[in-house]
């Protein structure tokens, strides 16, 4: 316990003690992706965390999956988000947006668009997703395109700076859980021939561009990854374990604020990262 309440410095944030909000799906936002009231009282109530990270935030509109989800890609956006960080720094909080592109692991009747998903290959996640409808399965995905990749790289950067200029202390990249950028490490979900598939450096090379944007948009110091190896939804052949050595090395060569491990793996790969 006195480790958990001595405080602790990420990048450039300073926390009074270690405990921390993690990122939790609410699915309160407008139906335009704006957060509401709500949201602002949700976190306040919380701000005596160390570190709040929000909830999965959208960079665009085809980065959303669930209902009622929150956004950070409109001025609509920004300004919602305002109302929760200012609430949470008036109760001395400290909060870091987690940005959240689903890919695959969306339906249509979700969205604001009403488009096929978007994956780095046309293979279906088999989840089960709740709709205004009822229950129904995501469908088969859409591949993006070399420059659709690269411009989802742009989106997740825009997302970033319009989440500082919302108020909030930073970013944490939601690179895990089987979502978008889990999905490029995956190659049972990317079966790309470009420079996005088929190595593990080629794998890896989306969500490194991603940290590397975003690290040179709002700061390294600012800039949190978060990862699952061989977690939920996902999966992943025992070579995966070398591409996440090869990963975490590379993100550590961006010295941002912190790495967030949601941890299934085995022992000796949490050993090897936590030495990286």
């Amino acid at each position: 316990m006195p480790i958990l309440s001595s405080p602790i410095t990420l990048g450039t944030t300073r926390l009074s003690h270690r405990f921390a909000l993690a990122p939790m799906t609410r699915s309160r936002a407008d139906a335009d992706g704006t957060p509401g009231l709500l949201a602002a009282e949700y976190y306040a109530q919380r701000s005596s965390l160390g570190l709040l990270i929000t909830e999965g935030t959208q960079p665009s509109a085809d980065g959303q999956g669930y209902l009622n989800t929150p956004g950070i890609y409109t001025e609509e956006h920004i300004v919602g988000w305002r109302t929760v960080t200012d609430a949470v720094h008036a109760e001395g909080g400290t909060v870091f947006m987690q940005v959240m592109h689903v890919g695959r692991v969306a339906h249509p009747d979700n969205t604001p668009h009403h488009r096929q998903p978007v994956a780095p290959s046309a293979i279906a996640a088999g989840t089960e997703m709740t709709t205004p409808t009822g229950k129904s399965y995501a469908p088969i995905p859409r591949a993006l395109s070399t420059l659709e990749v690269k411009g989802t790289v742009e989106d997740f950067r825009l997302a970033a700076a319009a989440a500082v200029r919302a108020g909030a202390d930073g970013v944490e990249i939601h690179g895990a859980n089987s979502y978008l950028i889990h999905q490029f490490l995956a190659a049972s979900a990317n079966e790309r021939t470009d420079e996005y598939g088929g190595s593990i450096q080629n794998r890896a090379r989306f969500a490194i561009e991603v940290a590397t944007a975003i690290a040179g948009e709002i700061g390294a110091d600012k800039t949190g990854f978060r990862i699952s190896p061989f977690g939920p939804g996902m999966n992943e052949a025992p070579e995966s374990a070398d591409l996440y050595r090869y990963l975490v090395a590379e993100l550590a060569k961006l010295d941002l604020a912190y790495l967030h491990i949601f941890h299934f793996s085995d022992e000796d790969l949490l050993r090897d990262i936590r030495a990286l």
